[in-house]
């Protein structure tokens, strides 16, 4: 007896739903905004319960095994109501890039951690702004007996501020590795910068940090692989959140449109609106179209090419429309949409900080335009 994808999707859309509906609100997001916490443990919890950070971790490892359109459904839901705990950058990107290593038995200790909601990974990978290449770095992880000492810095990691341990990529004489570092490991020194949508992303400085062999989540080649699939697969991700943002923000527009009046009458009733509405609307259509299209061709498992063809494109629609709707949801509220206390500025900030993660629309163009001209990005 088979199940139909389409049914369990829409049986997980409506869990996400009630969670969100439950367990979460703005007033909470408005709580949690600039504070070092960032979100809750407790919430991650029950997210964990719910089976919800396992989707895409393997069986063998107590995850679900489940593919990229799961995952992507839980991200928009939980990005319609704003939800601050780090799905995309845990479960994902982190997670993710943990599957991807060679080393079995550091990920039988780590990713069931993970999986129960025990353990919050974040990824370390990225040195200077608008770079997508896994090799444009400079730390370095120098050998010595027993394992290696690990010296550099890191910028742009989210998931950082309540984060227990990292994944930090390194270069060594083989090329790109990867090590997993506890977040109370001597020499390790976190910063957070703060970010629009009142969540920051971390800072980490390495001094003579020493990591055994045993805590190596991959060597050269592996690393360099799982590096780069995880960071294509958090991009379309992430793209998911910004569906869920724009589509939300455009729901209380619509909303809005209908319950305010001005010269006697609603202002959806205006043509001038009416013809704005619907352009926006198609924008969220169609970037729900190719969010759709990539998920199903990216469960499929790809060539490498392909892969980062579909990220790109993705995240460049996406990005695109996910700022132009939320810009225009502050002008369809008109004044009451530029104050702090009105939700859709809330949307604005969360869609301006999801289109420059992970690469911006410019970005991924570029990238797009590169492999399909069958040049290396």
């Amino acid at each position: 007896m088979t199940t139909d994808p389409n049914e369990h999707r829409s049986a997980l859309r409506a869990s996400v739903a009630d969670f969100a509906k439950r367990g979460t609100d703005l007033a909470r997001v408005r709580r949690l905004r600039g504070t070092p916490a960032e979100y809750d443990r407790a919430v991650w919890n029950e997210m964990a319960g719910l089976g919800w950070l396992g989707i895409l971790v393997p069986e063998q490892y107590a995850g679900l095994g489940l593919g990229l359109a799961e995952a992507a459904t839980v991200a928009e839901g939980l990005a319609r109501a704003l939800v601050p705990e780090p799905y995309t950058a845990a479960a994902v990107l982190a997670a993710g890039t943990l599957v991807g290593g060679d080393n079995d038995a550091l990920k039988q200790e780590l990713l069931p951690q993970v999986v129960s909601g025990k353990l919050i990974p974040a990824l370390a990978w990225q040195e200077c702004a608008g770079m997508l290449d896994v090799a444009a770095i400079e730390m370095q992880a120098a050998p010595f007996e027993g394992g290696f000492r690990l010296n550099g810095s890191k910028r742009f990691i989210a998931g950082a501020a309540g984060a227990d341990g990292y994944i930090v990529s390194a270069k060594t004489a083989r090329g790109i590795e990867l090590f997993w570092i506890a977040r109370g490991a001597s020499g390790v020194e976190l910063k957070l910068e703060p970010l629009a949508d009142g969540r920051h992303f971390g800072v980490l400085a390495l001094s003579d940090v020493a990591v055994t062999r045993e805590k190596k989540v991959a060597g050269d080649a592996v690393a360099r692989f799982a590096l780069e699939k995880a960071l294509d697969h958090a991009t379309v991700i992430a793209s998911a959140e910004l569906c869920g943002v724009m589509d939300r923000a455009l729901e209380m527009s619509l909303d809005y449109m209908k319950t305010r009046v001005q010269f006697g009458k609603p202002i959806g009733s205006f043509q001038a609106l009416q013809h704005r509405a619907v352009d926006l609307y198609i924008q969220q259509q169609i970037s729900s179209a190719v969010l759709e299209e990539a998920l199903h061709a990216l469960d499929q498992n790809p060539d490498a090419r392909t892969r980062a063809a579909l990220a790109s494109r993705v995240k460049a629609r996406c990005s695109d429309a996910g700022l132009r709707i939320t810009r225009e949801a502050i002008q369809i509220h008109g004044a009451i949409g530029f104050t702090d206390e009105y939700d859709a500025g809330l949307y604005l900030k969360r869609a301006t900080v999801l289109a420059a993660w992970l690469g911006n629309a410019a970005v991924h163009r570029r990238r797009y335009a590169q492999v399909a001209a069958g040049v290396d990005a």
